[in-house]
């Protein structure tokens, strides 16, 4: 059976004001010892599902099971198996690393011996050992991060619930948190990952299912959710604004381009894309092209649909939005 699995989950948030519906009946299904990636903007539920999943809300209607077990029938049962990692570090600062880690083991029922051995363990590998006895006013975002999640592990949890775990992390400190998370999928472990960073959701899941108001739009691998775009594209920004939809009119008779939809056109950074059906050659012809009608390129590109693009095609708006749900 797989380790998550959802159908029909519906939650609804109520106000004076308004009436949002934070889920619309979706349905997920994560394979054991598998990453399934979240992924979409804030607002779209993301963190709504992880609530659910991990009987911190109950649904207004649909069911979902973790390793078998009913979230609310058998909500106990699902915490002692799961650990989560939310939005926000869930650490007390005025507490050591050490002092951190040998409370979340308490909470959940280790002994205070076992809880302290866990401790050990989890500095050692979030590497955080030099700085288990300190304060944790004096850690870095990224460290504050890495305990956070080390205590998410400190019962050797089979499934784990990431929400957004990058949020606000430098780029160092970004990567050192995916091979974590790498190492613990490499053990068995069941990770179902919320993200808005796409190229997150790219390296880390094994599927991606997209959800947007709520409600699954698209799922499949990344791959599989990039052909949806469409093939290789060329990017070019043109050295003179004034030179840019004069550039795009050559380039769109020079490829044989029929639908205008097909490119895209940014003035402000004088920046615009078209599809690239011959790859490399249709590079050169854009060069050539140019070149012959004297616009000079500041930069120019060949690449592949990036999950952005996947985003942008499916919703008809960037990834990032303000959070509602």
């Amino acid at each position: 059976m797989p380790a998550i699995e959802a159908t029909g989950l519906v939650k609804t948030f109520r106000s004076r004001k308004n009436v949002v519906k934070a889920l619309d009946g979706i349905d997920l299904e994560v394979p054991e010892g598998t990453v399934l990636g979240l992924l979409g903007p804030n607002g779209a539920g993301k963190t709504t599902a992880v609530r659910l999943l991990t009987t911190l809300m109950q649904p207004d209607a649909g069911s979902a099971r973790v390793l078998g077990h009913d979230v609310v029938k058998e909500a106990d049962t699902v915490r002692s198996l799961v650990g989560l990692s939310g939005q926000y570090a869930a650490v007390d600062e005025l507490l050591t690393g050490r002092e951190n880690l040998w409370m979340f083991g308490r909470l959940y029922r280790l002994s205070s011996q076992q809880a302290k051995q866990r401790a050990e363990e989890l500095l050692e590998i979030f590497d955080l050992t030099d700085a288990a006895d300190r304060t944790l006013k004096t850690y870095s975002g990224g460290m504050r991060r890495r305990l956070d999640l080390a205590g998410s592990l400190i019962a050797h949890p089979k499934v784990l619930f990431l929400d957004e775990p990058t949020t606000g992390l430098d780029p160092r400190s970004r990567l050192d948190l995916w091979k974590i998370i790498r190492d613990r999928v490499s053990e068995g472990v069941t990770i179902l990952l919320t993200t808005q960073y796409l190229e997150e959701a790219d390296e880390l899941a094994d599927s991606i299912v997209v959800v947007d108001h709520g409600s699954v739009i698209a799922r499949g691998t990344a791959d599989e959710l990039k052909a949806k775009v469409g093939g290789e594209r060329i990017e070019v920004v043109v050295h003179d604004a004034g030179d840019t939809y004069r550039a795009l009119e050559l380039l769109t008779a020079a490829l044989d381009i029929t639908d205008p939809e097909a490119t895209t056109l940014d003035q402000h950074s004088r920046r615009m894309t078209v599809p690239a059906p011959g790859g490399s050659s249709a590079l050169v012809e854009v060069i050539r092209t140019l070149d012959s009608a004297g616009i000079r390129i500041a930069d120019i590109g060949l690449r592949r649909p990036t999950l952005d693009d996947v985003f942008l095609t499916l919703t008809g708006h960037e990834a990032e939005q303000k959070e509602q749900a």
